[in-house]
């Protein structure tokens, strides 16, 4: 490949290397420096809901675990994948092709764990809020975190069954040297959208559906009956709106996430031409900024975050016997 209209070479001395990206120096800088700030505000945001949940026993909920997973997620694309992203605007691929096959390896583990946290919340607040009475039983903290631990084996099984030719054989897809892409066939691209986004979404939708109408008519139910209830019933009716609290603010979670995840898939049925525009660049910086969203939800519907947030800034996490707090 010569040096077309003058372009800037990525290997000036191969024939077979790609061109480097140009795009306008002052939208680059401005951009790139916009981009690194929400990279690292991801990294950051997303360590302290791991450090909160890990550290104080308080929260050690089968809930919290699941978002705990969900931050671990969001963190790695925080800390991983946006920064390449970054860097590939306006830079070529020097790591090689074997690298390149990995990291597509690592987004897409990411990315099929996040879809499977976001289906076992959906789950959790379906058990919940429609099959109260069974729920502490159902949902154990123990339970929950072997579905983590399934859900995250299962995305990097499923995940290397897309890239297992390209780890052997890391070459096959490069058409010049200084580039990094993964091609998927059509039928592994077709069972992909399924089990990735038609499928998933489909669930959430449903379950979700199925909690909104319970959680409207145990609030009348609530609100109907509120004057004469016991003591007792006092205590189960909290408990009840705590349910429907955490429901509704999950529900936003969710709501968001889908906001930010269905555009990339419906790019990518658009074709592949539609992929090397800068459409999708906007659509992949959408879906990696819900990473970014996840804890400012938590911060304006969790009261608990903004206090663990305090204790975690001021250090006083390191004080002996800190993870005993009262913070709920």
């Amino acid at each position: 490949m010569g040096t077309q209209d003058g372009a800037e070479l990525c290997f000036p001395e191969l024939n077979t290397s790609c061109r480097k990206p140009t795009p306008p120096w002052s939208e680059a800088v401005l951009l790139n420096i916009l981009l690194s700030f929400i990279s690292a505000l991801i990294v950051a945001l997303n360590l302290l809901i791991i450090i909160s949940i890990s550290h104080f026993r308080q929260l050690h909920t089968p809930t919290n675990i699941l978002l705990l997973s969900l931050a671990v997620s969001d963190f790695l694309v925080g800390l991983l994948l946006m920064p390449v992203e970054i860097f590939l605007r306006t830079s070529c691929w020097f790591l090689g092709d074997l690298m390149c096959s990995l990291y597509n390896y690592v987004s897409l583990i990411i990315t099929s764990a996040s879809i499977g946290d976001m289906v076992l919340i959906s789950v959790d607040r379906y058990v919940a809020i429609c099959d109260p009475l069974h729920y502490t039983t159902r949902v154990t903290g123990r339970r929950v975190k072997l579905c983590v631990c399934l859900c995250w084996i299962c995305s990097v099984f499923y995940s290397g069954l897309f890239v297992k030719d390209d780890l052997t054989q890391p070459d096959r897809h490069s058409s010049c040297y200084g580039e990094c892409v993964i091609v998927i066939n059509y039928v592994a691209g077709a069972i992909d959208l399924v089990l990735t986004f038609i499928f998933p979404v489909t669930i959430i939708i449903i379950l979700y559906m199925r909690v909104f109408v319970v959680a409207v008519s145990q609030a009348r139910a609530m609100r109907s009956h509120i004057t004469a209830v016991t003591l007792q019933r006092s205590a189960s009716l909290t408990t009840k709106k705590s349910e429907l609290k955490a429901a509704r603010t999950l529900g936003v979670l969710v709501v968001v996430f889908l906001i930010c995840f269905c555009p990339y898939y419906c790019v990518s049925l658009a074709g592949d031409n539609l992929l090397n525009t800068s459409s999708a660049s906007i659509v992949l910086y959408l879906f990696y900024f819900n990473s970014c969203i996840n804890p400012v939800i938590y911060a304006l519907f969790y009261p608990w975050f903004r206090k663990v947030l305090k204790l975690v800034v001021t250090l006083q996490i390191l004080q002996p016997g800190s993870h005993e707090a009262n913070i709920l």
